[in-house]
């Protein structure tokens, strides 16, 4: 369960060639792992360490507060 503290963030995974590649837009921080659920745990890993040591200006810099994920749907040829 959420607490007050807690900030929620996107994940954006996807199959890169040898590895599965995992993207928080909200804070342009990527990470990778063989699965998609190890992908998503290095993520979880690499933003808490980030808010965990980065400044708070730097948070403020790089902080993308509306990100919006959509499929776009378009016909070829």
């Amino acid at each position: 369960m959420a607490d007050a503290n807690d900030r929620f963030f996107t994940a954006i995974i996807e199959r890169g060639d040898d590895a599965y590649v995992a993207l928080c837009p909200e804070l342009d921080i990527a990470s990778q792992g063989d699965t998609v659920e190890s992908a998503r745990g290095n993520l979880i890993e690499a933003v808490e360490l980030f808010l965990e040591t980065a400044h708070p200006s730097e948070v403020r810099r790089r902080l993308h507060s509306e990100v919006y994920v959509t499929r776009l749907d378009i016909s070829v040829g």
